[in-house]
């Protein structure tokens, strides 16, 4: 099955070839379809366009005393199933959008790092002790964990991850912000920095490798695209509250109570989600109830969070 799989990759890659007029004979057709799908792969940050910028540098340094040398190095030590892996999880991600196939768009998009995934397990353990009894499942029970573990650790991880980004992007707004106070033109000046330093951080495609995954897992509903739209909109309100307070301006209590729902996001998502993998349809008068306790509990959270 995983030949297969490698084949039928390949081949999509030959026609692509063949579509854009780059093909030159079926040898070495093969091995620039091999070529292409290597550059495809997701390697730490780098974007495929910074990929294409490097081996272009690098192989206009390549002398043929070099290929001569080259014949001589082992090539027996690559770890054919790391390699394997890589390939299907780029077969999974840009199965329908082609993720990684956009280049310096997403050369900035986080990664889900052991440092978000840790502070994912505190709302997991929440969760599950809060969340289950509306699903007729017992937190206290190994195997109603761990059996949807996975996908909901994922998901959680990588919103945190995309949290943790948010968090630092505003950190240097705000030193930004700060760093301009006192000049004649502070407003100005502060508007100008925040708007320079300012990456597409809030743009819905930071969930496109998400909704990817929940798709290709059978997993992704209308719902939870909303609830994701939603933390994109949690996000923007919360940068742009930041700023308003870091200027000293008169913030609305209308957008601080919007805030405050919006923050409870990924609980919704988490909830969804474990409505998909039992299963059930969604009870709407749990969803009602615990809409309201969400808001409740950030409320409570947050007057614990920042006593003075």
């Amino acid at each position: 099955m995983e030949a297969l799989r490698r084949l039928e990759r390949v081949q999509s890659m030959l026609a692509f070839i063949d579509s854009h007029g780059l093909s030159a004979s079926v040898s070495s057709d093969r091995f620039l379809a091999h070529l292409l799908l290597f550059f495809v792969q997701p390697c730490d940050m780098l974007s495929l366009h910074n990929k294409f910028s490097l081996a272009f540098h690098l192989l206009s340094k390549v002398t043929s005393q070099v290929v001569e040398d080259l014949k001589f190095f082992p090539n027996d030590e690559i770890d054919q199933g790391e390699v394997n892996v890589q390939s299907d999880t780029l077969s999974k991600a840009n199965k329908d959008d082609g993720v990684y196939l956009q280049g310096p768009k997403f050369s900035e998009m986080p990664l889900v790092g052991l440092d978000s995934m840790q502070r994912a397990n505190s709302t997991l353990e929440d969760f599950c002790r809060s969340y289950f009894m509306f699903h007729d499942m017992d937190a206290n029970r190994p195997e109603s964990i761990f059996k949807f573990l996975p996908i909901l650790s994922f998901t959680e991880s990588y919103i945190y991850q995309l949290d943790t980004w948010n968090e630092k992007n505003l950190c240097k707004r705000s030193k930004s912000a700060a760093s301009s106070r006192g000049t004649p033109d502070h407003d100005y000046t502060a508007e100008k920095i925040v708007e320079i330093s300012s990456p597409e951080v809030f743009d819905s495609d930071l969930f496109k490798p998400l909704i990817s995954l929940l798709q290709d897992q059978g997993m992704m509903t209308g719902r939870i695209n909303d609830e994701l739209i939603s933390g994109i909109q949690y996000w923007s309100l919360e940068t742009m509250l930041c700023q308003a307070l870091i200027r000293k301006e008169k913030i609305l209590v209308e957008d601080v109570l919007r805030a405050i729902h919006l923050k409870s996001f990924d609980y919704r998502v988490l909830n969804l989600l474990l409505y998909q993998l039992t299963g059930q349809e969604v009870n709407e008068l749990h969803m009602e109830f615990l809409s309201v306790s969400e808001f409740l509990v950030e409320v409570s959270d947050d007057l614990f969070d920042y006593e003075v």
